[in-house]
């Protein structure tokens, strides 16, 4: 599976608090949660944001509360990939649930800055900063992940079988 998006940048500890802000949580919409997401730590982010692009992140991307509800915003939002240098266990395992890919590069991370047009490959785990022409090898998930993740969640994955 290839993507292809603007970046959109943050530093360390984006904790799912602001991600989608514990006010919202009262809905299971994907359309609600997605119309919210990262407004407490970037009020232009649903304005901006569009189908494709990626979110880059320092460390422990994704902390705080487990809910499920931060990385289906993100998802919903259109972002195809979240880059992070490091994840916190929790979010890492509901992105996957719900199939949203995720990539840990800190090389990449240093390397992106906001605004970057960036290209993944995720199968191979290579991620292209089409800006500045560099790129960078992640360690692509084993294929029974990435069935969970391209069949959209792990629940959708196990309809299908």
């Amino acid at each position: 599976m290839n993507v292809k998006g603007t970046v959109h940048k943050y530093g360390n500890d984006v904790d799912t608090d602001v991600i989608i802000p514990a006010r919202y949580l009262n809905t299971s919409s994907e359309e609600e949660l997605a119309a919210h997401c990262m407004e407490d730590i970037d009020k232009d982010f649903v304005r901006t944001v569009k189908k494709g692009d990626i979110i880059v992140a320092q460390d422990n991307f994704g902390c705080g509360s487990s809910r499920e509800h931060a990385p289906i915003a993100i998802k919903a939002s259109g972002v195809s990939l979240v880059i992070a240098n490091t994840f916190a266990r929790i979010f890492y395992r509901n992105s996957i649930n719900i199939g949203l890919p995720i990539l840990e590069c800190p090389e990449a991370v240093a390397n992106i800055s906001d605004g970057d047009v960036v290209s993944c490959d995720l199968s191979a785990g290579v991620i292209v900063n089409e800006t500045t022409g560099k790129s960078f090898r992640a360690e692509p998930f084993p294929a029974f992940i990435q069935n969970i993740i391209d069949a959209g969640g792990l629940m959708k994955s196990l309809a299908q079988k």
